[in-house]
């Protein structure tokens, strides 16, 4: 299952950022872990080391987070996210414990016991900061979400045909099949292939920014890798190694817009 996500790591800069406050904020207000005990100048000096904490604690766990995403094919599934609020969440408390043990009452001799620590400072405390941790995590990831959607190409089927939307980054090339155009393009890092009605040549019409290399081919400029001659035929490869001619007719063209050059 599929979760809304950002994979910008300076836009989860921003979520530190905000959780540092957020810390601090309630910490300040609800005073627990003895902070009611501090004075106002203590609380100013003490507060801000939670609130480091916990936003450290987030930007520590970045790069599993960065692992995780690549490690799923650029997928960001509901399991990947419980995983990473799991981990945020222990780190959180080794690092929240420490700070507890040799910041706040370094000189105490009877803290909180572990179990007391958890149940009733910890997990109060995390209930409220995981919740803004999530929305900022959501809010990203539909954000991001709504401004691809936005960016969508469509490629138009004739008629009442329905068309097929799609990112551009995703289109690769589009060629003719009889009376039909067979759209390739990558999904989760594999190739796919959809049907739609029309012509090569509306669809050409529809998108000048593709570039027309052949009567039966279209292709995203964007995804070209190379292009290679046998027997004064040119073949264009594509990204996950697709090929397709080039016809002496779009040549020149294809040159200029390809950037390259041949004898």
């Amino acid at each position: 299952m599929r979760f809304p996500f950002d994979p910008s790591l300076r836009h989860h800069l921003f979520i530190a950022v905000g959780l540092f406050l957020w810390v601090f904020v309630f910490l300040f207000f609800t005073e627990p872990l003895d902070i009611k005990e501090l004075y106002f100048d203590e609380k100013l000096l003490y507060l801000p080391v939670y609130s480091l904490v916990a936003s450290l604690g987030y930007l520590l766990l970045l790069p599993l987070q960065s692992w995780l995403y690549i490690y799923n094919a650029r997928v960001w599934k509901l399991s990947s996210e419980l995983l990473m609020l799991f981990a945020f969440s222990l780190l959180g408390l080794v690092m929240v414990r420490l700070v507890y043990l040799f910041v706040v009452v370094p000189y105490e001799p009877n803290p909180y016991s572990l179990s007391y620590f958890i149940k009733s400072i910890y997990i109060p405390a995390l209930l409220v900061v995981l919740p803004i941790v999530e929305a900022g995590r959501y809010g990203l990831g539909r954000y991001l979400e709504k401004r691809e959607e936005e960016q969508k190409i469509t490629i138009a089927g004739s008629g009442n045909y329905e068309g097929f939307r799609l990112a551009w980054n995703q289109l690769i090339m589009i060629s003719s099949a009889d009376n039909y155009v067979e759209v390739s393009y990558t999904e989760d890092n594999r190739v796919k292939k959809h049907l739609i009605r029309n012509t090569l040549s509306a669809v050409a019409s529809d998108l000048p920014q593709l570039l027309r290399v052949h009567r039966s081919y279209l292709i995203n400029p964007d995804h070209y890798k190379y292009i290679n001659s046998e027997n004064g035929k040119f073949k264009i490869t594509m990204i996950h190694d697709l090929q397709c001619s080039v016809s002496k007719t779009y040549l020149p063209k294809v040159k200029d817009v390809l950037n390259f050059t041949t004898n």
